[in-house]
């Protein structure tokens, strides 16, 4: 694309940009089935005139917008050269990577390299990482031993943890996965609900089973299982063990007490990587029991080998109501002074 300074108002200077896309790809794959994908920029982009004609694309207009549209077709391009699709969430997350880059703070990772990373391919699916965030979790997986995944419901913490181990243990990196949970509840008690332990338990750890099941051959877990190659369990599972030569991987860790953090961060043995995955604001423990994973924050930040990897609502990759979802949540909180769910006149009123 050749971007061309034109005659400009006082308000603000135009510039015109063109774009060829080449011929093997079909302009459907460039601008989206019924132009799904154009509408997006056109919505995001409204001071540059986009046209399109044959294969030939061309914008008009602000000449920041210009030269951000001309980026973003450059590396949409990169992505389709490498046979993945593009999405409107992949385009709308592309804009908002070329954006913060443009105003100073964004990332030295364009949007295609962020896009285009492959962890795991399995079951005719590839998982990759979707926001600049994600990417940098994953690379802090690669580079780390011990690595803590904090954010909001949907933002991909666990899922990317998972599929990191999975694919260690196929590049036979580690001998065997280990994924847990703490058996921490809101509003039951495990002793109340019928069945035998496991089936008690199963509730918690179904989470882990169902990531388990888009990574694998759903034929091949129970044989993994009873191997030991993976290992389902409650957190209190964990204690008096030494893990060597495994992924592990704590899931729900906001629901730690800090004593059981401290156990489960000892059992790390030789050859072993461990993830911790939480979101802090949705701690189920009693009223009173400190988190672990708020106070292992305080205690651990700036060790080395140690990473915090933090997202936000920004990563939320399920619907895009979600992270609206997560954002109104917060403001409500920040607003009226609630706590884990607790209005805080409340609390006061008990006291």
């Amino acid at each position: 694309m050749t971007q061309t300074p034109t005659a400009h108002s006082p308000a603000q200077e135009q510039a015109k940009a063109r774009f060829t896309v080449p011929a093997q790809h079909p302009m459907v794959t460039v601008l989206g089935s019924g132009d799904a994908l154009l509408r997006v920029i056109e919505k995001a982009f409204p001071a540059a005139d986009i046209h399109v004609r044959g294969n030939e694309i061309s914008a008009v207009g602000d000449a920041r917008q210009v030269a951000l549209v001309q980026r973003l077709f450059d590396e949409m391009m990169l992505v389709l050269r490498t046979g993945q699709p593009m999405t409107e969430d992949a385009v709308e997350r592309s804009i908002a990577m070329l954006r913060a880059s443009e105003n100073g703070d964004g990332p030295e990772e364009t949007p295609a390299e962020v896009l285009t990373q492959n962890i795991l391919s399995s079951r005719g699916r590839t998982i990759r990482p979707k926001t600049l965030n994600q990417k940098r979790y994953v690379d802090a997986i690669d580079k780390n031993t011990i690595v803590f995944g904090i954010g909001p419901a949907g933002t991909g913490k666990t899922y990317l943890a998972m599929a990191k181990a999975v694919q260690a243990l196929q590049a036979k990196q580690v001998s065997r996965i280990i994924l847990t949970r703490p058996a921490v509840e809101a509003g039951e008690r495990l002793g109340f609900l019928p069945g035998t332990l496991y089936e008690k338990i199963d509730p918690y750890l179904r989470p882990l089973y169902d990531a388990l099941h888009d990574m694998l051959d759903p034929e091949s877990i129970p044989k993994l299982m009873a191997a030991g190659t993976i290992e389902v369990a409650p957190l209190a599972y964990m204690r008096g063990r030494t893990l060597n030569d495994a992924f592990i991987i704590l899931d729900e860790a906001q629901n730690t007490s800090p004593e059981q953090m401290k156990m489960f961060l000892t059992r790390l043995g030789f050859e072993s990587k461990i993830v911790i995955t939480g979101d802090v604001t949705q701690v189920d423990l009693p009223s009173g029991t400190k988190s672990g994973l708020r106070q292992v924050q305080d205690i651990l930040e700036g060790l080395d080998d140690v990473h915090f990897s933090r997202l936000s609502s920004a990563d939320v990759v399920r619907h895009k109501l979600v992270g609206r979802i997560v954002d109104a949540y917060e403001k409500y909180d920040s607003e009226n002074g609630t706590e884990n769910g607790t209005h805080k006149g409340a609390r006061d009123k008990r006291k």
